[in-house]
C-alpha cells in the first residue's frame, strides 16, 4: 500500500506530494521531514540570536557617551596686546631662549603672513600693538622687514638670525587679552578698554 502525505515545499512555500512505497518506510520518512523542518526552525533562531548579539554589542560601543564621541576642545588663540621700547612695527619677531642666548623659533618666508596679508600688528590707542604674529616676553625683532623676509628664497640658518637680531628685550609691557573669539570687534573693544584704562584688568606677561 503506498502512503500520501502532504507537506509544504520550505523553499517557496507550496504544497508538496510525497509518496512512499510502503508502510515500513512511512516512519523513517516522517521522522525525516519532522528533521528537516525542526533544522528549518534552528537554524532561523541561530541567526536572530546573532543578529540581537550584534546589534547589543554594536549600541554598547557606540553609544553617544563615550569619550570618543566628545568633541575635542580646541584652544582659541589669545589676543596679545603690547608696547616696545623702540619703533619695531615693521620687523618679524622671533623667538629666544629664556637666557636669550640661543634661538627657539622663527617663521618660514611663507609664514609671515596672516589672512594672505603681511602680518604687521594692529595699531591701537595710547601706542598698544594688537599682535597678529605670535609674540611673547621671549620675543625679539630682527633687521629684517615682513616685507624684506617674505622675498628671501629661502629660510636663514639659526645662526644667520641670531645675526639679525636688533634687541633681545624690546617690550615695555605685554598683556594676554583673553581669547580673541571673545571680543565682537576686537580692535575697537580693545581701544575702548584702553581710553577707559582698564588694560590692567587683563593678564600682564610683562
Amino acid at each position: 500500500m503506498n502512503i500520501l502525505l502532504v507537506n509544504k515545499d520550505y523553499a517557496n512555500g507550496k504544497p508538496v506530494d510525497i509518496f512512499f512505497p510502503g508502510p515500513k518506510k512511512c516512519v523513517f520518512f516522517t521522522a525525516l521531514i519532522s528533521y528537516i523542518m525542526k533544522s528549518h526552525l534552528f537554524v532561523t533562531l541561530i541567526l536572530i540570536s546573532a543578529a540581537a548579539f550584534v546589534s547589543c554589542r554594536s549600541s554598547k560601543t557606540s553609544k553617544p557617551g563615550d569619550v570618543k564621541d566628545k568633541p575635542q576642545m580646541v584652544a582659541s588663540p589669545q589676543a596679545i596686546i603690547y608696547k616696545t621700547r623702540g619703533d619695531y612695527f615693521l620687523h618679524v619677531p622671533v623667538t629666544l631662549s629664556e637666557d636669550r642666548k640661543s634661538l627657539l623659533a622663527y617663521p618660514a618666508p611663507q609664514d609671515v603672513f596672516s589672512g594672505g596679508d603681511l602680518a604687521y600688528p594692529v595699531r591701537l590707542e595710547n601706542g598698544y600693538l594688537l599682535d597678529r604674529r605670535g609674540i611673547s616676553p621671549s620675543s625679539a625683532f630682527i633687521k629684517l622687514t615682513y616685507y624684506e623676509y617674505s622675498r628671501l628664497g629661502k629660510t636663514p640658518t639659526a645662526e644667520e638670525i641670531m645675526k639679525m637680531i636688533l634687541d633681545d628685550d624690546p617690550f615695555s609691557i605685554i598683556y594676554q587679552c583673553g581669547p580673541k573669539h571673545s571680543f565682537r570687534d576686537i580692535e575697537s573693544d580693545l581701544n575702548a578698554i584702553i581710553l577707559d584704562g582698564k588694560e590692567d584688568n587683563f593678564k600682564k606677561l610683562k
